[in-house]
């Protein structure tokens, strides 16, 4: 079963490479499925990252609500609207736990249903108004399990008229039958002598020995043997009509492999149908659903890491079952009714505790992803700045950048030049941005870390705009800007709603109009966070 791995939204690298590493660390060990996703845009250094070690993005998701490809629905065979009405109730009754077969069109797209139901109402019209119509001759003679006795040469494609049992009488047995009809008789030579002289449209003959008399004529009317007696024959021969006839056309709602449970069950409770297709995403048939498929779904799988936050976590995470979670942040508010298993350590990166797990399953990541998980430790400490790097940081990343066959000094510089200072300010501020609840208040830090942070303190009145209209749309306390220079190993900090609260958290003196340099301030979830809490309480 698949198991999807993600980071928080506003993926950081360590977020989307800890998705990566994970995932591959349990394919390795045989347990398969695990698929690394990713709950927002990656960011310039991330993409630099991934292309640099020659991995591609995670594919994006919305949310982990319960859809109805999650549930074990039926997948019925599909049949075309040409097949006979007999076919579709033979089947029906050889899977009596199939309340409908869905009719495609040639391209698979949905043409209708058919029910049991359906084919009986066709039955009861038949008896009322014994009329064929157009009835493809392959579809009666599949019916019947009959054969055409008429020469080669005579060529027959349907059967049309009104059907009719010719019964031994005194006079013409044939009296009243006009010439487009299909006669039903046993073995009776004087019917079908007469109906070849009144160039009657069909005679069936039902477990009759005339057979081999007739083989090869060649005659107008179409004859045909069956070895099913007359009322058997009278009766399935009606279900020699094409299925798409019978099929239920109007008024059939379905439902997509990508829709969300709760939406299905309440669409399904203005309708009391039994059944509904289900489309894929191009319109072609995957299945059908029924009432009781819902009673337990089968929830999506998931693992938490670099969070463990509700609401830095994907939506819909309360219908899923959560599977582990792997992480160095906080623990915040993430809940559930049964055991998980739940990893978090005080160290600089997720990576490194994911490296942590592959030393201690005795596997070996490849070059490539050693690289990549090197890259996204050095990002997350800072090139081990941070305050929140330890020892086992630059340990783990020295041993992976030796797996690569890289020099980390190097692999810094390409790590935080990777970043584009020439994008707008709704990029620059949106791509890794984090909401934080703490004490009473909302309030919203973006991060940039760069190794060239004036040519970002240049723009200062337009990054100040982009945040105030964040601040009005998201209703936020507070939001902050930190821009991390590396180099300087200090950050340039842009701030609306939290002048004061910035000045007391870092004893600061002397303070800018919404801005301020703050020296060693390099991580916002070791430093900031904290500060804010301790100030508040």
């Amino acid at each position: 079963m698949t198991t999807y791995v993600c980071g928080h939204r506003n993926p950081d690298t360590d977020a989307i490479v800890a998705a990566i590493s994970y995932a591959a660390l349990y394919n390795m060990l045989g347990e398969n499925d695990y698929i690394p996703v990713r709950l927002g845009i990656v960011n310039d250094e991330t993409a630099f990252l991934l292309k640099r070690f020659g991995f591609e993005a995670p594919p994006m998701i919305s949310s982990v609500r319960t859809q109805v490809r999650d549930v074990e629905y039926d997948k019925p065979p599909r049949l075309a609207a040409g097949v006979p009405v007999s076919y579709a109730w033979n089947l029906l009754q050889e899977h009596p736990n199939l309340s409908v077969l869905p009719i495609t069109n040639e391209d698979e797209t949905l043409y209708g249903l058919i029910t049991e139901t359906a084919i009986a109402q066709n039955d009861m019209q038949a008896i009322q108004t014994p009329v064929l119509q157009d009835a493809p001759i392959l579809n009666v003679l599949s019916a019947l399990e009959g054969r055409i006795l008429n020469s080669e040469e005579d060529l027959f494609e349907s059967l049309s008229g009104e059907v009719a049992v010719a019964l031994p009488e005194a006079g013409d047995p044939l009296n009243g039958i006009g010439q487009d009809s299909i006669i039903l008789c046993g073995n009776q030579p004087e019917i079908v002598e007469r109906a070849l002289e009144k160039k009657i449209r069909c005679v069936i003959l039902c477990r009759s020995g005339l057979g081999e008399k007739y083989r090869g004529i060649h005659s107008e009317t179409c004859l045909i043997a069956t070895p099913l007696d007359a009322w058997r024959a009278a009766r399935w021969l009606y279900l020699a009509t094409p299925v798409g006839r019978v099929a239920r056309r109007k008024d059939v709602q379905g439902f997509h492999l990508d829709d969300y449970l709760d939406d299905v069950k309440e669409a399904m409770l203005t309708s009391r149908h039994r059944s509904y297709p289900i489309l894929d995403r191009q319109g072609k048939v995957a299945g059908t659903l029924s009432r009781y498929h819902l009673l337990q779904p089968q929830r999506k799988r998931i693992v938490l890491v670099d969070h463990n936050e509700v609401g830095q976590s994907v939506p819909g995470l309360e219908q899923a079952e959560l599977v582990a979670v792997v992480d160095h942040h906080r623990l915040a508010d993430v809940q559930t009714g049964y055991p998980v298993y739940v990893r978090n350590e005080p160290v600089g990166s997720t990576n490194t505790i994911i490296a942590t797990m592959f030393q201690e399953n005795g596997v070996m990541p490849g070059e490539k992803l050693a690289g990549l998980m090197a890259a996204a430790i050095v990002s997350d400490t800072v090139m081990f700045k941070s305050p929140t790097t330890t020892p086992r940081d630059r340990r783990m990343a020295e041993r992976l950048a030796k797996i690569a066959g890289l020099d980390l000094e190097k692999l810094g510089q390409e790590v935080f030049s990777a970043s584009s200072p020439d994008k707008s300010a709704e990029v620059l501020i949106g791509t890794d941005l984090k909401e934080f609840n703490l004490s009473d208040h909302y309030i919203i830090i973006s991060q940039i870390t760069t190794m060239d942070s004036g040519s970002l303190v240049a723009r200062k009145e337009e990054l100040l705009q982009e945040m105030e209209r964040i601040r009005k749309n998201r209703g936020a306390d507070m939001v902050f800007l930190m821009i991390t220079d590396v180099l300087k190993e200090g950050t340039e900090l842009l701030f609306l709603g939290g002048g004061e609260e910035i000045r007391q958290a870092f004893d600061l003196r002397e303070m800018g109009e919404n801005s301020v340099f703050i020296p060693k301030l390099v991580s916002r979830k070791k430093q900031m966070v904290p500060a804010l809490t301790q100030l508040w309480g």
